[in-house]
C-alpha cells in the first residue's frame, strides 16, 4: 500500500523485448528501507555495495511519484551521473521497465548529457519527460545557455534531485557541485515557494571506518556539504 499499484506492473523482474511481462519482483531490504524514507519527504543518502541495486531506491520513489501525480506536468526528477556510461546505462533500465509491457510509457524519460544531437534537444526543449537523465556539466549548463530556459521552467518545483556515485564529488570538484545544486535550488524553488526539492545521493564506497552509527553521521555530513 506504500507504492502507487502500477509499481507492481512496472517494476518486474527478467523484462525484455521477449518476454515484456517479466516475473514479480522481490526488493531487498535496502531498497525496501530507501522507499521508506522517500515516503517521508526527507533527504536521503544510500550506500550499498556496487550491483546491489542501488539506482531502484530511487528510481521506485520517482515513478511512483509521478504516478501519483501524473506524467507530462514537467521534469519530476533530474538525476545526475558521473559519467555519461552510466547514463547510458541508466536509459536502458528505464526503457526495460517503463516500456516493455505497455503501449504507451506511463512515466517519460530522457537522457540530455551532450550527446544528443540539435534535433533531439530541441525535442527534449519542446516536450520535457518526467525524469532527466544528465551529468553535472550539463546540468551548469542548463542554468546558463538562453536556449535551456524551457528546461529551467519545465524544472519548476521540481520533487526529486538526485546524484549517483555521491563519493566522487570532492575536492575542488565537491566545492563546484555543492554550488550548482544551491544554485539550482535557488532557481527552481523561489522564495515564498511551497515546493521543496527532495535530494537522494547513492554511493557505494562513502561510508568509512567506525560503528555503523559513526559511518551514518559522516555520511549524512558529506551529504549535507553537498545538498
Amino acid at each position: 500500500g506504500l507504492l502507487h499499484q502500477d509499481c507492481a506492473k512496472i517494476f518486474r523482474g527478467g523484462k525484455s523485448e521477449s518476454d515484456p511481462v517479466g516475473v514479480p519482483m522481490q526488493l531487498y531490504r535496502h531498497q525496501t528501507e530507501a522507499i521508506e524514507a522517500a515516503a517521508t519527504g526527507d533527504n536521503y543518502v544510500l550506500t550499498t555495495g556496487t550491483g546491489s541495486g542501488k539506482s531502484l531506491s530511487y528510481i521506485i520513489p520517482i515513478v511512483d511519484a509521478v504516478l501519483r501525480g501524473g506524467s507530462g506536468q514537467g521534469i519530476r526528477a533530474i538525476i545526475v551521473y558521473p559519467m555519461n556510461a552510466l547514463a547510458n546505462s541508466q536509459e536502458l533500465e528505464l526503457q526495460k521497465f517503463l516500456h516493455h509491457g505497455f503501449d504507451k510509457p506511463k512515466v517519460t524519460f530522457r537522457r540530455y548529457t551532450g550527446q544528443e544531437s540539435q534535433e533531439q534537444r530541441e525535442e527534449i526543449a519542446a516536450d520535457p519527460p518526467d525524469i532527466l537523465l544528465t551529468n553535472y556539466v550539463m546540468l551548469e549548463l542548463i542554468l546558463t545557455r538562453p536556449f535551456e530556459k524551457r528546461l529551467v521552467r519545465a524544472a519548476s518545483g521540481l520533487r526529486y534531485l538526485v546524484f549517483d556515485e555521491l563519493h566522487t564529488y570532492r575536492g575542488r570538484q565537491g566545492a563546484d557541485v555543492a554550488m550548482l545544486i544551491r544554485r539550482l535550488r535557488n532557481r527552481l524553488t523561489p522564495v515564498g515557494s511551497q515546493s521543496a526539492i527532495q535530494c537522494v545521493g547513492t554511493s557505494a564506497t562513502l561510508a568509512g571506518p567506525g560503528s555503523f552509527e559513526e559511518q551514518r553521521k559522516e555520511v549524512a555530513a558529506v551529504a549535507g556539504k553537498l545538498f
